[in-house]
């Protein structure tokens, strides 16, 4: 059914929409003065528009998709995933009125709240590589402050905000009796509190299997730029040294054959088989802890 793609690609504009938003703040037209050529330009009250009004858009676009969910995934019996790497939760909608508050609103919120989180760890992972300017002020636009955090606390942030929603959205997801997507079971409500802080430091550890994604991007574009000349656009040298940074831990293990450098591809193997196993472990370690 159409509705997965179509769910993607309204979540990739919100995820547009809030960056917009984000970057406000650095235009140069924002902070024009009278003094320079510069600061004679008028906007015409664009920065304000961008200001005031895409916060709105955003959530005016989460209501009405999730009328749009209402009134054809319904009749089509689509399911809901939100994927949380080590379980999947799956809203069913039964097509009544009450369930566009109950369920098709809170499952649109949630599924834009994962992309936008989703993109925030990748950007995160960036920070903590810390690589060259000019790429890594686009990285610094988007995370502001928490780009100068101690690494340390950097590392540590997926696990306890990730924790932290699941141990928030366990009581909803009670509550909206949301089954697993992958099994038949619905998802119960841990028995304990102690329960509950297991899950959800397992869901916060399965976080940071989705840096894989960024890590396979960057060894693959070394690889690449590695045999093929792009050019020396700053976007290059980025790459180069993140991906550097890193194959370190390989550095010790002869893997160059006369001219032929086979850490990327080793490193690309690793980046793919090592967290499949440990989101394979994740999953059925919360089995036991949840059910």
């Amino acid at each position: 059914m159409l509705m997965g793609p179509i769910d993607f690609i309204l979540n990739l504009a919100g995820l547009l929409l809030w960056l917009s938003w984000r970057s406000v703040q650095y235009d140069p037209l924002t902070k024009r003065t009278p003094a320079t050529l510069l600061g004679t330009l008028r906007p015409a009250e664009t920065t304000r528009w961008r200001q005031w009004h895409l916060p709105a858009v955003i959530i005016g676009l989460l209501i009405f998709r999730a009328l749009i969910y209402w009134l054809v995934g319904s009749t089509g019996h689509w399911v809901g995933r939100l994927d949380f790497g080590v379980i999947s939760p799956a809203i069913h909608f039964r097509g009544h009125f009450s369930d566009l508050f109950l369920r098709i609103i809170p499952y649109s919120c949630l599924s834009f709240a994962l992309t936008l989180g989703v993109f925030y760890l990748w950007l995160l992972f960036l920070s903590i590589l810390a690589g060259p300017d000019p790429i890594h002020r686009l990285v610094r636009v988007q995370l502001g402050a928490v780009d100068r955090w101690p690494r340390w606390v950097k590392w540590l942030l997926p696990l306890v905000v990730t924790g932290a929603f699941w141990w928030l959205t366990t009581w909803l997801f009670a509550k909206l009796e949301v089954s697993d997507y992958s099994k038949t079971h619905f998802i119960p409500e841990p028995v304990s509190g102690v329960r509950r802080l297991e899950s959800a430091a397992i869901v916060g550890g399965g976080s940071y299997l989705v840096w894989k994604y960024v890590i396979g991007a960057l060894l693959l574009l070394h690889l690449l730029n590695t045999y093929i000349y792009f050019g020396k656009h700053p976007l290059w040298n980025y790459v180069n040294i993140t991906a550097h940074t890193l194959l370190g831990p390989l550095g010790k293990i002869p893997l160059r054959v006369e001219r032929v450098d086979f850490a990327p591809v080793v490193g690309l193997a690793l980046v793919f088989f090592i967290p499949e196993l440990l989101g394979r472990w994740l999953a059925w370690l919360y089995e036991r802890v949840a059910f």
